[in-house]
């Protein structure tokens, strides 16, 4: 029976590999691979196959326990609350950042950043968007982020392929910044989580990494032809015209009660999704 659960997931993790060739979102393969891997693990310990073993190191095993069947099979679902458990925090976490930022995008508050855009030289709007990148990746994610400043240089770079070189570059320096922060990048956050990594540790020690990792690249490419000279930027009435009164407002508290997060962890020692929900009740407040 492990052998048979341990090809479910090589199986499953391969699909998820493939997913473009595929055409087939990674959700899919990750769910049917978890259900059925904790499928055949019940079928085996039912049968006697198998043993569990839970968070605190006891076994369980329903053919040899001295307590009775009773307890075996209360002992088999509490490993497996204890895991969904573990993996509902990290998902009440992303949702709770994620929404944050949806209510920042509902009151355009990420049209102010448009306004702090007011250059026409190529090689400086490279050095402005990319500092842009490696500080909200370090916030709202790195992926978040991307997406964020890449709808920005939509509208700031009419041209498609220098809009591409642009972007390329934000990916560098929005990974960069997500690296060192534990709420910047998925990974990260479920270390973090996890109690794998602390927030003074990750900053200690990769933010400088980071800082390299993202002004080497720019320094290289902004010798590039393509970052020389100057660009029409659009008239900025339309973005003026296209924030609200609460924009600012939304932007700075939405992004400051992310940041609170880890602050509140280190105060209270709490999970941080429960400084994520703090956080976002009082944007949504807001």
């Amino acid at each position: 029976m492990i052998t048979v659960v341990v090809l479910v997931f090589i199986l499953g993790y391969l699909t998820i590999v493939f997913e473009h060739p595929l055409h087939l979102d990674k959700t899919v393969p990750a769910l049917l691979m978890g259900a059925l891997c904790w499928a055949l693990a019940a079928i085996g310990f039912n049968g006697g196959e198998l043993a569990i073993v839970d968070s605190h190191e006891h076994v369980f095993d329903l053919m040899n326990q001295a307590a009775g069947h009773h307890e075996a099979e209360e002992g088999f679902k509490n490993t497996l609350l204890h895991h969904l458990g573990k993996t509902a925090e990290i998902l009440v976490f992303l949702i709770g950042a994620m929404t944050i930022v949806e209510i920042i995008d509902l009151h355009r508050g990420f049209e102010i950043l448009k306004t702090w855009v007011q250059t026409k030289n190529k090689r400086r709007l490279l050095w402005i968007i990319g500092a842009l990148g490696f500080i909200l990746s370090a916030i709202i994610d790195n992926l978040t982020a991307t997406i964020v400043l890449v709808t920005l240089l939509r509208k700031l770079i009419p041209e498609k392929d220098l809009r591409l070189w642009y972007a390329g570059l934000v990916v560098i320096a929005a990974n960069a910044g997500g690296a060192w922060s534990p709420i910047g990048d998925v990974t990260t956050t479920m270390l973090w989580i996890g109690g794998q990594v602390s927030t003074v540790g990750l900053i200690t020690n990769l933010v400088i990494p980071s800082i390299v990792c993202f002004v080497v690249p720019f320094a290289v490419a902004s010798f590039l032809p393509v970052f020389q000279g100057e660009l029409e930027l659009e008239e900025q009435e339309k973005g003026d015209h296209q924030k609200l009164l609460s924009s600012r407002t939304m932007l700075f508290l939405g992004l400051g009660m992310i940041v609170f997060v880890p602050i509140f962890n280190s105060m209270t020692h709490l999970t941080p999704y429960v400084g994520m929900m703090l956080s976002l009740v009082v944007v949504w407040l807001a």
